[in-house]
């Protein structure tokens, strides 16, 4: 499903919403109490800002008496191939943060990779899939990005291993681009980033892509990534855990300014390699 028509049905879905809740004489405010979230929440769901998670999408027609055509919705617009099995729902998960931690080892995490990026990298772990595989991939991550153009972008800060900042994915005038683009979303306050550096030491051998998502109406969640797994921590014990390891690496990483300093210089040296090419 193209971006244009996914849209489209979200904001059927909302439409839909706001039009079963007034027939029902029911206040947003009145609504959300009965799903356990907020009025604010359900207001979002009906102008297609945010995207009720599956469970909320039940509880709606549990509420609204609407035979099931809400959660029929919703794990229709879910049930999205451009995302691996085990990271489906952490994408899902991620458009209802209201703040995302992340910890990125080798690649440029998706929310802030550009097309040809995440093109590059689509490639790489799919050199066999036809080009509308490929493509379909990639409009889907870009998709994702759009969480932080929204009005109601979660908090995002991002821990960069210098890994990332070291493969040229692409060829070094592509991955120019791409560490430009990181510095303007720094610059512009989209995003703080922060580089763990080789000089980390011990810290500087963490692997393992990890994100932490915090939530108007539900507790924290983990998410931890491999090859070709993905795994979602809902437990408390183990969430406080995690969220005490991120700790320890923004504790080794550079600060805000040094490595934007270090992200600039990188991408410098790209430009320089890929004009000397």
């Amino acid at each position: 499903m193209a971006n244009g028509s996914r849209q489209a049905a979200w904001e059927f879905f909302g439409t839909e919403l706001k039009g079963r809740r007034e027939d029902a004489g029911i206040t947003q405010v009145e609504l959300g109490s009965r799903v356990f979230v907020s009025g604010g929440y359900i207001g979002q769901f009906e102008q297609a800002i945010r995207k009720p998670q599956l469970d909320v999408a039940q509880r709606i027609d549990g509420v609204l008496q609407t035979d099931g055509i809400f959660e029929r919705l919703c794990r229709k617009l879910i049930d999205d191939k451009r995302y691996a099995d085990y990271f489906a729902k952490a994408a899902e998960l991620e458009a209802q943060a209201t703040k995302i931690c992340e910890f990125a080892p080798a690649l440029v995490p998706g929310l802030l990779q550009t097309p040809a990026y995440a093109k590059a990298v689509t490639l790489a772990m799919n050199p066999f899939a036809p080009d509308e595989s490929i493509d379909e991939k990639v409009s889907g991550r870009m998709e994702r990005a759009q969480i932080l153009k929204d009005a109601t972008r979660p908090l995002y800060w991002v821990i960069l291993h210098e890994n990332v900042l070291r493969i040229p994915v692409g060829g070094p005038a592509l991955m120019a681009e791409q560490l430009e683009h990181v510095v303007a979303l720094t610059r512009e306050r989209t995003v703080m980033v922060q580089v763990l550096p080789y000089t980390a030491g011990a810290y500087a051998v963490m692997t393992g892509d990890l994100r932490l998502m915090e939530f108007e109406d539900a507790p924290p969640t983990a998410y931890t990534e491999a090859v070709y797994s993905g795994t979602l921590l809902d437990d408390p014990a183990v969430v406080k855990h995690v969220q005490s390891a991120y700790d320890l690496l923004r504790a080794a990483a550079l600060s805000p300014e040094a490595s934007l300093d270090l992200i600039e210089s990188a991408a410098e040296g790209f430009r320089r390699c890929a004009s000397t090419t």
